[in-house]
């Protein structure tokens, strides 16, 4: 099992993100792509300004970009000051994330900063008080910060439970994935904890059953978890199909990604698998012909996979670009970090 300082790297990113409807692609040489719905200034021509840059992440329509001074640039939507320009004060940053209207800077003290949306307390300055973090997520509206110890902080939205003191009990946590309204906790043994909402069995008690969990990920209300064995499972809200049993059959698996109402997980072998909603094509089956992927990321409706060889192929949704042909032209995208 991965220790929990492991995710304490500053070279540590994704080579890939997608907020709600746009995407982002880091390259080899440090600028990044941007492709999708701009009616926000997502893909805003400002991004290729920024150089050069080590990590990306989306929230829904605004991204933020971690250079390799420790400093932030931020654009796209800014109806929430989710791109206030304080975040040009912060610097020694190591690691961002971003929520759908607010984001979240670790500094490489184990400090945080936030900006963005506070109608539900995202940026309250209780996270002023947090130290010795190693890492932090977002969910929609609430975020969570890891410590180096093993333990959580949440602040945000509670409406829902997110930031319920349940938390507090949790230890051994070495990783962390938010969805909508409910946490996923990864503990260094390879067992879960869930909080947050359980209106649509994010937290069923059935994840306390599973073992040998390496990694968890988070759609809007159900979540997946990878096994050292390369096998899943699904658990929450399964409406739109999103933990059909269809997954029980997918061996080799080494990554997952969630999207709002579907998943993907991607073999050792670099092929992938889609289930759940297929409205919008998300599962449609273009998937079955990529090969040789190595990482994969959802945003709403659509999904991305990158190659070995740094180009990428987008499915799903769309209607605002998300698969836009001109993904076609990049190359060189970052292979990750481990």
């Amino acid at each position: 099992m991965i220790y929990y300082k492991f995710f304490y790297n500053k070279k540590m990113h994704k080579s890939i993100v997608c907020g709600y409807n746009h995407s982002l692609a880091l390259l080899e040489d440090g600028t990044i792509e941007c492709w999708g719905n701009n009616e926000y200034n997502q893909c805003d021509s400002f991004y290729k300004s920024s150089t050069p840059i080590i990590s990306i992440a989306c929230g829904e329509n605004h991204s933020v970009a971690l250079r390799d001074n420790g400093t932030i640039e931020c654009w796209g939507d800014n109806v929430f000051d989710q791109c206030d320009p304080v975040y040009r004060t912060f610097t020694n940053i190591c690691k961002i994330a971003c929520g759908e209207n607010h984001s979240v800077a670790l500094r490489d003290n184990g400090t945080i900063e936030c900006w963005g949306n506070n109608e539900y307390n995202q940026c309250k300055k209780v996270y002023k008080t947090f130290t010795n973090i190693i890492n932090v997520f977002c969910g929609k509206s609430h975020s969570v910060a890891l410590r180096e110890d093993g333990t959580l902080e949440c602040w945000g939205d509670n409406t829902r439970n997110q930031c319920d003191p349940f938390y507090k009990i949790f230890n051994n946590i070495i990783s962390v994935s938010c969805g909508h309204d409910h946490t996923v906790a990864l503990q260094k043994y390879g067992t879960i904890k869930c909080g947050g909402s359980n209106e649509y069995n994010q937290g069923d008690p059935g994840y306390k059953t599973f073992t040998n969990i390496i990694s968890v990920a988070c759609g809007e209300l159900h979540s997946v978890a990878l096994r050292s064995d390369g096998t899943i499972e699904c658990w929450g809200d399964d409406e739109e199909n999103q933990c059909d049993q269809v997954y029980k059959t997918f061996t080799n698996i080494i990554s997952v990604a969630c999207g709002q109402y579907h998943s993907v997980a991607l073999r050792s072998d670099g092929t992938v698998e889609c289930w759940g909603s297929n409205a919008l094509n998300q599962c449609d089956s273009v998937y079955k012909k990529f090969t040789n992927v190595i990482s994969v990321t959802c945003g709403n409706n659509h999904s991305v996979a990158l190659k070995d060889d740094g180009t990428l192929e987008c499915w799903g949704d769309n209607e605002d670009n998300q698969c836009d042909p001109i993904y076609k032209s990049f190359t060189g995208v970052k292979l990750p970090c481990f």
